[in-house]
């Protein structure tokens, strides 16, 4: 069986993803130990030289979004997430974001779990230490969030059935949004797989979930690095304190593309 991870990266008017998975594809290697395919509307080989399959295609546009670090509203070309199933070249694939920063090993053990697909469904605030309640909801509903950011699944009835599902609700976009009492126009992956799983469980939500929470940098956190696998964020409190947390080892969901970018660029 092939096992392999899977990076979607497709670039704007602001960010670079396709350097920002390059960067990522690196991480994965050195920490999980498998091989990286990056699915991109980049035909350049010298920039595509980072990774061990090149997947082509048109990129899909999920509409735009309001990006907090880069004070401007950007085109996201992420829509296309829900066709990892059809282009992954693995058998069993490990799906992130570009931006979704691997620091340890944690998910290769991921790999070694009896279970068809896999994502997390609670992100925390690394600032606060609590879950981001907020966000873990969504529609006029609050319906349980499952994130998108990372995904992992084998070939299996389970998994085709819920990109199958994800791929449904993407074309269909405007009637579940007014279905789950979605406000903003943008297509997101993550409400997309949430309804997909609502779906195929029978409406139980039931779904294996990667058992740790996806920690999460906010947009308005500037996030630093002092050495391989170190990070901190600074940050004002509630009571307008500034205040830095650092780690080590620790994967993370960068939302602050441009600090990450940063990162990239100067290490």
């Amino acid at each position: 069986m092939t096992t392999g991870a899977l990076i979607f990266a497709f670039n704007n008017e602001q960010t670079d993803y396709l350097a920002m998975a390059a960067w990522s594809a690196k991480n994965i290697r050195r920490h999980l130990g498998i091989p990286v395919a990056v699915v991109t509307d980049c035909v350049e080989h010298e920039r595509n030289t980072a990774f061990d399959r090149v997947i082509n295609v048109a990129p899909q546009t999920g509409g735009t979004r309001w990006f907090e670090d880069y004070a401007a509203t950007v085109s996201w070309h992420n829509a296309g997430r829900v066709d990892a199933y059809n282009l992954t070249p693995w058998d069993q694939t490990l799906v992130l974001d570009a931006d979704h920063v691997v620091a340890c090993n944690n998910y290769k053990a991921l790999l070694n779990y009896d279970s068809d697909f896999m994502c997390h469904k609670d992100a925390y605030n690394l600032a606060t230490a609590q879950p981001l309640t907020g966000l873990n909801v969504f529609g006029n509903t609050h319906f349980p969030m499952h994130w998108a950011t990372v995904m992992m699944f084998r070939r299996s009835n389970t998994a085709q059935y819920i990109f199958d599902c994800m791929q449904m609700i993407r074309g269909n976009w405007e009637h579940y949004r007014a279905l789950y009492g979605i406000d903003r126009k943008t297509y997101r992956n993550d409400f997309a797989l949430s309804i997909a799983i609502g779906i195929v469980s029978g409406h139980t939500g039931h779904v294996d979930t990667i058992p740790w929470p996806l920690f999460t940098a906010m947009p308005e956190h500037k996030i630093t690095t002092t050495g391989q696998d170190i990070y901190s964020i600074e940050y004002t409190s509630s009571d307008l304190k500034h205040k830095t947390v650092s780690w080590y080892g620790m994967d993370f969901h960068a939302m602050g593309k441009k600090h990450l970018e940063n990162i990239i660029a100067t290490h």
